[in-house]
């Protein structure tokens, strides 16, 4: 499912117009990529939620030569699926 088909799919189910859903989906990537910057977690309950970890630096190999690389300490995003999420694809 892409943007536009998830826009659709919200606005039937909410009795919203296409465009209403599109504010609504924008302001809740919005608000979630905002909180996530500030290292905040957001949890919706039943459903999962996002947070924010520090992956620390590491030696990797490179694949073509096999030569060690630096890999750099970066910051990941990770979502953890909620209870009801997971029965529901079970």
């Amino acid at each position: 499912m892409n943007k536009a088909q998830l826009i659709e799919a919200m606005a039937n189910k909410a009795g919203l117009t296409k465009a209403d859903a599109k504010k609504a989906l924008d302001a809740f990537i919005e608000s979630t990529s905002e909180a996530l910057k500030g290292e905040d977690r957001v949890a919706l309950i039943g459903f999962g939620s996002f947070s924010v970890s520090t992956r620390e630096a590491r030696t990797g190999r490179n694949p073509q030569t096999g030569k060690p690389i630096d890999i750099p300490a970066k910051k990941v995003i990770k979502f953890k699926a909620g209870s009801d999420l997971v029965e529901t694809i079970q």
